[in-house]
């Protein structure tokens, strides 16, 4: 990846905003629909704790030499169309409420992230935020049906995979999430699937080898299994080796070898 994708929480917060015009202007719409509080001056964003800035002056210039002192303050900066000059990039944004989709390029074209964030505002159905809600206010509900983590993870894997009771792009999951926390399957402590791989490249790996591999909770891997194939496991899922002599992980295991 060429950049770290974070959602960066600053309601109440003030973020340094300079420049006049219509490129500053969206970007003090951002801050403030964010939740921040829009600071225009340097010194006095500098002394309230500022963690970001953006700037957008029409003078390249001026916005090489507000980058610089900010960036030497200790703020992170986005200089509007100057690629080169920022610490970060704002995506595109789609947002269901609570939840929020950020579409980026690092910084390559804005214009394709729009698109491409147009085209997912047709799949999302509107209601996605409720069901959003509605899993969090169940999370407790859920964690007694489901007290091992391992075994609550493929739960709602299931459920909300493509076809599941709760696939978030179908309308009206949130009115489903009861019934199936009461019908729904046990779930094993574990399992493991075995993938022997004849290719490099992972755009050749099955749907299904995909879906288990980014669904994973553990993955054991021949050392000649590329890091392309492992990126598509979960960044949170444990990576080990092969051979692997100890215990078998708890949850879903994948383990890769390569032919």
């Amino acid at each position: 990846m060429r950049s770290l994708p974070l959602f960066h929480r600053i309601a109440g917060q003030p973020v340094i905003v300079l420049g006049e015009g219509e490129m500053a202007e969206p970007k003090r719409r951002l801050v403030e629909r964010a939740g921040g509080r829009v600071v225009t001056s340097m010194q006095e964003g500098v002394d309230e704790g500022a963690r970001l800035a953006f700037v957008a002056h029409d003078d390249a210039k001026m916005c090489e030499g507000d980058a610089i002192r900010l960036r030497c303050a200790g703020l992170l900066v986005n200089v509007v169309d100057r690629p080169d000059l920022c610490d970060f990039t704002t995506p595109s944004l789609l947002e269901r409420d609570p939840v929020l989709i950020a579409v980026g390029t690092s910084g390559a074209s804005a214009g394709l992230a729009k698109q491409l964030r147009l085209r997912l505002e047709k799949l999302l159905p509107s209601d996605l935020g409720a069901l959003a809600e509605k899993l969090s206010a169940m999370r407790a509900a859920i964690k007694q049906r489901y007290p091992a983590m391992a075994q609550r993870r493929r739960a709602l894997d299931d459920a909300l995979g493509e076809g599941g009771p709760l696939d978030p792009l179908a309308e009206g999951g949130a009115a489903r999430i009861e019934e199936w926390l009461a019908t729904a399957a046990d779930q094993s402590a574990s399992a493991s699937f075995t993938f022997v791989l004849n290719s490099d490249d992972p755009e050749d790996l099955t749907i299904r080898q995909a879906r288990l591999l980014g669904s994973a909770d553990a993955v054991i891997a021949d050392e000649r299994v590329p890091q392309a194939i492992l990126d598509r496991a979960r960044a949170d899922a444990q990576r080990l080796s092969l051979p692997h002599a100890g215990p078998v992980p708890q949850g879903l295991v994948v383990i890769l070898q390569r032919a």
